[in-house]
């Protein structure tokens, strides 16, 4: 059992990896071979490209059983209201999970809105700071729950767009519990640098919580979650290798010192993952 932040208290100085995992479209346990992929942590997004999927919770807990991968699970405001949210968490906590990722989750595009609709009962920030006060023992009434929960608790930031808006989202979030950040992909450390000088200016102070930045995995035709470089796409279609630019950015995050890294593998039209090519990047960090 181990939780974010105490996994990085352990590697202080050396790599600790959170690799991104898709939850299937069905129910077939097959997809635990997959998630061996030698991260310090899986972590199980939720229903991505809010597709009909595993249960994010559900699926984490059966990875760290069956495969004995230790897992975050991610958690939408979207779909569930208070009671149903923190009723989850407690199944969670039943279960063994330790970490969880809080998002918002993508809003539902307009011809979906007359099938499905969306809850936002919390906001991010406001579902943050619910679980810290479950783990303080405290429900969303006031009420004492039975026993307090424990779980480490992450959030996400996005880079690419404004970054001092960011910033201030990112202390607002801290002061909510936030204990471990996840990025979006990126492709200089010197964004880092400047989001954590943003963050001193935001906060008054450092931001002394482990962030985990995006390292995507990428290849040919892939669907990517930011800005692509020009050189990087040009040297894509010339036939480099995604696992070959991958390795050569980790090497450029470990000489900036940043060493928590969020993998992620690469996302083919459709949804489907290349864990293979997660693996190759993942044994070439440790091999240095």
């Amino acid at each position: 059992m181990a939780t974010v932040t105490g996994r990085c208290f352990e590697a202080t100085g050396r790599p600790c990896i959170i690799c991104d995992f898709s939850p299937p479209t069905s129910g077939d346990s097959a997809v635990l071979s997959q998630a061996s992929l030698g991260a310090d942590f899986i972590s199980v997004a939720y229903n991505p490209g809010r597709s009909v999927r595993a249960n994010s919770a559900m699926l984490a807990a059966a990875i760290k059983s069956q495969t004995g991968q230790d897992a975050v699970f991610t958690l939408a405001t979207r779909d569930m209201n208070k009671l149903a949210l923190q009723s989850l968490l407690l199944g969670a906590q039943l279960m063994g999970l330790e970490n969880v990722a809080v998002v918002g989750g993508d809003p539902f595009p307009e011809a979906d809105l007359a099938r499905v609709k969306p809850v936002n009962d919390y906001s991010p920030a406001a579902l943050l700071a619910g679980i810290a006060a479950m783990n303080r023992g405290v429900d969303f009434r006031g009420r004492q729950l039975a026993s307090p929960t424990s779980f480490c608790l992450g959030a996400t930031l996005d880079l690419g767009r404004d970054m001092a808006k960011e910033a201030r989202l990112a202390h607002r979030k801290v002061r909510a519990g936030t204990q471990f950040f996840l990025t979006q992909p990126i492709f200089d450390p010197a964004e880092a640098k400047a989001f954590q000088q943003l963050y001193v200016s935001a906060a008054g102070e450092r931001l002394n919580v482990p962030v985990f930045y995006g390292l995507q995995v990428l290849e040919v035709g892939g669907v990517v979650f930011s800005n692509v470089p020009e050189p990087v796409q040009q040297e894509l279609a010339a036939g480099r290798s995604g696992v070959e630019l991958a390795l050569e950015l980790s090497a450029r995050f470990r000489q900036a010192g940043l060493h928590n890294i969020y993998l992620i593998p690469p996302i083919r039209r459709g949804g489907a993952r290349d864990y293979g090519a997660a693996r190759q990047v993942l044994a070439g960090i440790r091999s240095k």
